[in-house]
């Protein structure tokens, strides 16, 4: 009896002429295909799915920027224009041309500013003529008034007559007048000399810096029309080697850049490179530009291999906060709270809607703070210290804090 197989004893007609192994391997089959069954079931049934929303808690750094755009400009730029009118006599330099302190740039046709010289000589001699003269006169009225004092004392009034004294006096004094007037007449000559000899040293253009030709705006012939205001001749910029960065902050931001802060930035001409910057100065006046209020801060760029260019338009990127190596989390976890304590949800409209630190990023000290973790499915409160934020991520720090925490940001409405 004991050794009837399974078939025997359910009565399958020829089953005790059937051999063993076959019984096995239908058993086998059988239990295979009950655990694929249940292995399919399990799989297509959804998994539970937390109501909350993760994000794990990251060890890094810190970085809070202040974008803004701006032009680069050379450290010293000059206009050099001419005082004088008249035609434009020679040209000496080209745009990219290097000069030096007192290099002819161009000259102006002199031709009557000569004869202005030579008339102003002629002038001089005249008035030093006259100035001659007028001391001449000084001195014999000056013996004739002499003269008749000594007379007219000498006869006790008698002779000459006392008007022909008087007017001896007078005529002395007429002279001394003259010779004043002559005296003046000479400074005068001699003032409007050294005019035209200026005009004419004017009518040479130098170069009042060492530097580079940005511009050239004139060429051989050309008239200059001196009228109103000095016309342009020549762009000058004073070292290519050492630029300037002018950027617009707006006013949102310019509380956090400050003097000595690190930058970067970029130009159209070199999209691959970054260029490395330190602000110098933060104006303090402000600029209005269709509305919007911004502020002028200049940054000192290295050109050695003056790769940038006058006039380049530049985007800038101004660290003005760097924390190496602190716990971050994400904003929405510092205001974030279960349903079940009573306090908002940081999803939804409200979520979007709470207020976040501006772009520059911010220090902030607040050792209220807490986050919540999600542990076997629960949240748990740990309470931290924020500190610096650059608008996305914050610093946090406590005890029991760890890299890779799940930290909620958001979720719960059905967790009650």
């Amino acid at each position: 009896m004991q050794d009837r197989t399974l078939e025997e004893m359910l009565g399958v007609p020829g089953a005790g002429t059937r051999k063993r192994p076959k019984a096995v391997i239908v058993v086998a089959v059988a239990v295979a295909a009950v655990a694929a069954a249940f292995l399919i079931w399990r799989l297509a049934t959804p998994a539970p799915t937390s109501p909350y929303q993760t994000q794990l808690l990251t060890r890094g750094d810190l970085v809070a920027t202040v974008s803004a755009t701006g032009t680069v400009a050379p450290l010293n730029q000059v206009e050099v224009g001419s005082e004088l009118s008249g035609a434009v006599e020679r040209v000496m330099v080209e745009e990219n041309d290097v000069v030096v302190p007192g290099q002819v740039l161009a000259t102006l046709d002199a031709t009557k500013l000569r004869d202005q010289i030579a008339g102003g000589e002629a002038a001089v001699a005249v008035a030093q003529a006259q100035l001659r003269e007028a001391q001449a006169t000084v001195r014999e009225t000056g013996l004739r008034r002499t003269r008749l004092s000594r007379l007219w004392t000498s006869s006790n009034g008698g002779y000459p007559a006392r008007a022909d004294v008087d007017a001896a006096e007078a005529a002395a004094e007429r002279a001394l007048a003259s010779a004043a007037s002559a005296t003046a007449g000479v400074r005068q000559a001699e003032a409007t000399l050294r005019t035209h000899r200026t005009n004419l040293e004017k009518s040479t253009i130098r170069s009042p810096i060492g530097g580079v030709i940005l511009d050239r705006q004139v060429e051989p012939g050309q008239t200059v029309a001196a009228s109103l205001q000095a016309p342009v001749l020549f762009v000058l910029a004073e070292d290519l080697s050492r630029m300037n960065l002018e950027i617009d902050i707006d006013e949102a931001e310019v509380a956090a850049v400050r003097e000595a802060q690190s930058a970067t930035f970029t130009v159209d001409a070199f999209p691959g490179r970054a260029f490395e910057a330190r602000v110098t100065r933060v104006g303090l006046g402000s600029q209005t530009k269709e509305g919007v209020v911004t502020y002028t801060a200049l940054l000192s760029v290295d050109n050695a291999d003056l790769s940038l260019r006058p006039g380049m338009t530049a985007t800038a990127e101004i660290t003005t906060l760097r924390r190496e190596k602190v716990f971050l989390v994400p904003e929405q976890a510092l205001r974030f709270s279960p349903p079940s304590t009573g306090a908002p949800s940081s999803t939804g409209l409200a979520g979007a809607l709470s207020p976040r630190m501006p772009g520059g990023g911010g220090q902030r000290q607040s050792s209220g703070s807490q986050i919540w973790v999600l542990r076997d499915g629960v949240p748990v409160r740990i309470p931290v210290t924020a500190g610096a934020s650059n608008g996305q991520m914050t610093e946090v720090s406590g005890a029991g804090l760890s890299a890779g925490m799940a930290v909620i940001v958001g979720g719960g409405e059905d967790a009650q």
